[in-house]
Parts: structure tokens; sequence; C-alpha cells
């Protein structure tokens, strides 16, 4: 019954609305809601609808030659009539540069269009639901592969037969391209606006150009719009990033112990399989082998370097520039949204990799909302658009794509642009749109941000080394609470999120801190009297004293339940001796307390901290946005150390000398959250 509902209501969509939105007629329904609305309904049917044209065809590894002769490889895909031959007609052009090797693109793009069978594939990952068990984090990676991010990372054959080309390259020193793997970089970046600059040339492109992809392509999306090449007309960046070091490579000092392995060894891997075909018919590119030779293993001899040099005299030149804010590499590692002038469409997490950074992107873009929008899922980086499709969830992520390039690169009056203009799925609640957030919230969307105290007082909801609470005043407590380093991090929604999701599939330490607290410091106040949200950028100060010249503190602040399940909701991390604060790039609250307090974490500016002496650290977390509802409870951990997310690299792990660390409470020092807050929770 509900397959025939379904079908019924997708038929009457198609028949009634998107004539108004090919035909640009100004009867287009005002989207509302997460789910859009009619006009999300409109967008969904004019996607999965019979397309103009009927095949596609593929023109495999295209040479791109570089300015300084580097020869990248690329796949084209062009819309084609019954016969299998490509249109003549010029068409909009989508391009995604990938270090994973567009082989893999290709073999996920096939294994979505076999007859029949794709489609009943799609649809039962769509329908699998452990919600409620202890697989529900399988559900959340089964329907993200249903909720379009598939076709955001390969192709999507939908988009093209409808109208667009697409080309898939692999970045020079990866997959089938020439070169040494630049890693983000300069040399990398240009050759996207290069790329850009010969798609846009090509007489199958009439010269209007998108972007897309996923994670490192949404990063280098973000990277090229800032460049501003004139061809670049739209960008649908997915988990994108923009701060590379204080993201996910050294957040706050701490390296990126558990993901950065994982994904060199990725890459690493995957850049050394060749091109079977063109051995096989003679044409084997023996500059591609002579290149993967001089660099076999680009990197991965940096992060072995971080943890067998004992002294940064000692250490590999590039992992110093890496840490060092000043040098070139490390500003080629930032991008700047402000330069932006394209419409950007932003997909983020809560527990993303980049999560610090995908708010940030939105608020920094000088564009009206509408033509720049942000979509933020409880997701972590594997399953980006795991909520989709349903009354009050918002359009599949391949949906929301394809009506953002139909309005920005084909001038179709859809609607898309009165979406959002942010669409967030509050934690502890369900999807909300609102006019902003964080600092571009206005009005009834706006919180308003306050102290909240850090005190001795037990809580009595804590199982950990000590159970304090947090006062909505200040308090005239003092004492010294003393964190060791531990293991217990293993088992954390940290842990979970610097795999990218991996340790989220079975339920447990993601969902539920109460493990990982058995090694920390808690700190939980009284339950609130009414639905509380907490909605934009936070920051922990702590008052500190180190037994060593150096400490790693991590903090999270999280949502308790009256069952006493401690679930996270965004968490930052620093090393003491990297605590000076980029004021330039820092945010702060009416009352003058951070609510960004970004580190340079910049070895030149190291401060070693004086063992026994108090060491104020302001820590910034990820922006999030969240609900307590009434009977819940907020809590601050603070732990010493964050393994396997994060582990010092071994000369500043040798100053902390794995010794205990100390929280001292002190009313003339005091230690506190400053959390945005809207409504009454009776604090």
């Amino acid at each position: 019954m509900k397959y025939a509902l379904r079908a019924t209501v997708a038929a009457v969509a198609t028949a009634v609305l998107v004539p108004f939105l090919t035909t640009g007629a100004s009867a287009v329904p005002a989207p509302t809601g997460p789910d859009g609305g009619a006009a999300g309904a409109a967008w969904a049917a004019t996607q999965d609808a019979g397309q103009q044209y009927p095949n596609v065809y593929i023109e495999w590894d295209v040479p791109i030659t570089m300015s300084d002769g580097t020869v990248l490889k690329g796949n084209v895909y062009r819309p084609a009539d019954a016969s299998g031959r490509p249109i003549d007609a010029p068409t909009p052009t989508v391009v995604n540069l990938t270090p994973y090797t567009k082989l893999v693109s290709n073999l996920a793009d096939h294994a979505q269009s076999i007859p029949v069978l794709s489609d009943a594939l799609l649809e039962l990952f769509r329908q699998i639901d452990f919600s409620g068990t202890a697989l529900s984090g399988v559900t959340d990676l089964t329907k993200a592969f249903g909720g379009g991010e598939l076709r955001n990372f390969t192709v999507d054959r939908q988009l093209i037969k409808s109208g667009y080309s697409q080309v898939v390259v692999d970045v020079r020193g990866t997959g089938f391209s020439q070169g040494e793997w630049d890693m983000l970089r300069g040399r990398e970046q240009q050759d996207t606006v290069e790329v850009i600059d010969w798609a846009s040339r090509q007489p199958w492109s009439n010269g209007r150009i998108g972007m897309n992809g996923i994670s490192y392509s949404g990063i280098n999306q973000v990277q090229a719009a800032a460049k501003q090449p004139p061809a670049l007309k739209a960008i649908f960046p997915v988990v994108p990033g923009s701060d590379l070091v204080n993201d996910v490579l050294a957040p706050g000092g701490g390296f990126g112990f558990n993901f950065i392995p994982l994904w060199l060894t990725a890459i690493n891997t995957l850049k050394w399989v060749p091109d079977a075909q063109s051995i096989v018919n003679g044409r084997f590119d023996w500059q591609w082998l002579q290149d993967r030779a001089a660099s076999p293993l680009t990197f991965m001899d940096v992060f072995l370097n971080a943890y067998t040099a004992t002294r940064f005299q000692d250490a590999d030149p590039r992992l110093t520039e890496l840490l060092t804010d000043s040098s070139r590499s490390r500003q080629e590692y930032i991008s700047d949204p402000s330069k932006i002038t394209v419409p950007t469409f932003v997909v983020g997490g809560w527990h993303d990799l980049f999560t610090y950074s995908e708010s940030k992107i939105y608020n920094k873009i000088p564009l009206p909302a509408g033509q720049k929008q942000l979509l933020m899922g409880n997701t972590y980086h594997v399953n980006s658009g795991n909520e989709y499709g349903k009354p009050g969830l918002p359009p599949r992520l391949d949906v929301l794509q394809r009506a953002w390039f139909d309005k920005w690169l084909k001038g179709i009056d859809n609607g898309v642009d009165g979406y959002g203009p942010v669409t967030l799925r509050q934690q502890g609640g369900g999807w909300v749109t609102a006019n902003g957030f964080g600092d571009s919230a206005t009005g009834a969307d706006a919180a308003t941000h306050r102290r909240m105290y850090l005190s001795a007082a037990h809580s009595g909801t804590a199982n950990s080394v000590y159970d304090g609470s947090l006062t909505g005043a200040a308090n005239a407590d003092n004492a010294r609470l003393t964190v060791a380093p531990g293991l217990t991090t293993l088992c954390s929604n940290d842990a979970a999120q610097g795999s990218a999701g991996g340790l989220s599939i079975i339920d447990g330490c993601a969902k539920d801190s109460r493990v990982a607290e058995l090694n920390g410091l808690t700190f939980t106040s009284a339950p609130v009297t009414a639905a509380t949200a907490i909605s934009g950028p936070i920051a922990v100060r702590l008052n500190t004293v180190q037994d060593a010249e150096d400490g790693y503190w991590t903090v999270t602040v999280n949502d308790v339940a009256p069952d006493g399940q401690s679930t996270v909701l965004t968490s930052g991390q620093l090393m003491a001796s990297l605590r000076q604060v980029d004021d330039a790039n820092s945010t702060r609250s009416a009352n003058g307390d951070y609510t960004d307090p970004r580190p340079f974490t910049s070895l030149d500016r190291r401060q070693p901290t004086v063992p026994g002496e108090a060491t104020t650290l302001d820590i910034t977390l990820s922006a999030t946005e969240a609900v307590l509802q009434p009977g819940h409870r907020l809590r601050v951990d603070v732990f010493a150390g964050n393994f396997p997310k994060g582990l010092p690299v071994l000369p500043m792990l040798v100053d902390t000398g794995l010794k205990p660390q100390h929280v001292q409470l002190d009313p003339n020092r005091p230690s506190f959250v400053n959390v945005p807050v809207r409504g009454n929770p009776g604090w």
C-alpha cells in the first residue's frame, strides 16, 4: 500500500509541478520546512523521473595537460541518444577531482547502474532499519548509501541524462594521473583551476562549470571557489573543510593518529593500481610509473617521523612546516571562504571530521542567504545524508544537488534558493530550518551565550574520576582535581569521529560516554526544566596545573539523559604549550568571553608550561545544534588525552611525561563553559 501511495504522489508531483520547474514559470511553490514541502517533492520527482536523454556516453582516461607538463587523466561522461552516441549540444559541466582513483568512482557508478538490480539494492538500503538495536549504526550507513551519497561521490547518471556533462579527474600523483601527490596544496589547487578552464573550453561544454564531490573533493571545491575561476558558477561540497590542520591533521596540536595513517595508506595504495587497459593495448604511461617510483609512499615518512624523532630539531622539515602557521605549505592548507562568490551548498555533520569548519565556511561566504546553504546532519564522515526523502526529513543529497545545479547552471526557477537557508538536525530533537547559525543567526534563531561554572560539588550523576557540578552562577569552590592519561577514550565518540565514523557502526562507545568518563573529570548541571536549545560555537576555559612542561587536554560537552546515558554533542582538544589564541581569527560573545578561541597551533608560538604553576587554557569546540529535553542535564567532560583520535607528536608527548594533569578550581580564576542557549533551562 505504501509503495503505491508513494508512486501516486511522485506521479502527481511530476505531472503538476515539474512543468513549472522546467519552463521557468513564476508559480514555483515556495519551499517549506526541512523537507522543502511541495517544492522538495517536485525536486525529487524531477530527479527520479525519466530524463531527456536515455543513455550516457563515457570517454575514458582523457589526457589533460597542466601548465607544468604533467598529464592528468579524466573520465568524461556525456548525455547520449538511444543509439549511445553523445549529443551534439553543449551542456553545463560538473567537475570532480578525486585522490581515490576514478577507477573506484567508475566501479561504484556501474554498481549503481545495473538495470533493475541497482534500483532494488538502493531501495533495500533505504528500507534497512536497525534503529533501537546495537546495530543502529549500520542503518545510518545503509541509509546514507540509499540517500544519494554514492551519486555525490561517483557520478550521477540521472544528472547527466538530464543534460549535463561530468568530468572525474584523478588529482596529480594519484589514480592514473602523472606527478607526485601534492595533498591539497598549491600545485594541486592550480591544477583544479586549470581543469575547470579546460572543461569550460571543450566543445561538449557550454562554459558553465559546477563542482561536486565528498570529503577531499569537497575541500577541493572550497579551495577552487576561493580562487574565483571565471567559468565556475556553483559548487555542492559534501563534508568539506577549510582549516585542515585544526580540522583533522593536528587540531589543537593533537595529531590525528587514527585517521591520518589509514587515509595516507588508502591513497598511497590506490595510486599504484595501474591502467590495465593501457598495458593490454601497448600504450602504458611509463612517466606514470616513474613518478610513482619517485614518491612511492607520499607523506607516510612524515607521519612515521612524527613518532620517531624525540626533538623538533631532528624532525622532518615537512612536519615542522605543518605545525608552523607562517610556513607556505601550512598556509596552503587554509582556504578563505570569504573569497567565494559563487552559490555554495555546504553539507556537513555534527560528528564529521571537518565539523569545525563546515558552519564557518557557510558564515564566511559573503553571499545572501539562499545563494549559500548549510545542511548539517547528526552524522559522521561516512554516513552523510542518512536521513532523507520522507516527510519532515530533507530531500536526498542527489536531489538537492540536482536542484542546486538546475538553478545555478541552467537558470531553472525551481525555488531551491528559498530552501533553508540553514537546515539542521538537532541532536536530541528533529530537523529544523533557521535563518542562520551561530554568528549569522538572528531573531528567534539566535542564542545567547552564558557561563556555566565548573564546581567541586558532587552531582551524584557520574561514575568518573571526579563527579563535579556545573552551576549557573559563579561559585567559591577552591579545589585541585586530578586526571591522568588513560585509554578509556578508546571507547568514545571522538574515537568514532577520528575513524570517519567506522567505529560508530556498532552502538555503545560512540553514543554513550560512560566508559570514557571512567577516566575523566565530569561536571554536570541540574536538570533543565524546559526544552533548551544549544546552538552555535562553544568554548571552555580551564584553569590548569601541569606536572610537566606540557599537557594534553580534551573536553566534551554532553547531553545526559535521566537514565544516565551521556551523549557527546561536541568536543575539542588542546596542547597546553600551544595555548596562544589567534585573536584575529577568533570570536567572542557579548560579555567578552571566547566563543571560538582559534589556536595558532604553531611551534614558533609554543609556550612550555611551568610545572606547578596555574595556566589558563581556552579550548574551542566545534559549533553544534542540540536540544536538551526536560529532565536532561548538560555535562562537561575533561580528559588528559584523546587516544586514538589524537596523539601528540613525540617531542610534545615527551614533554608531557604522561604525567597527571590538574584542573585548579579557583574563584579568582574560574573555569567555565561558554554555552549558547535558547530557552529558559531553569539553571
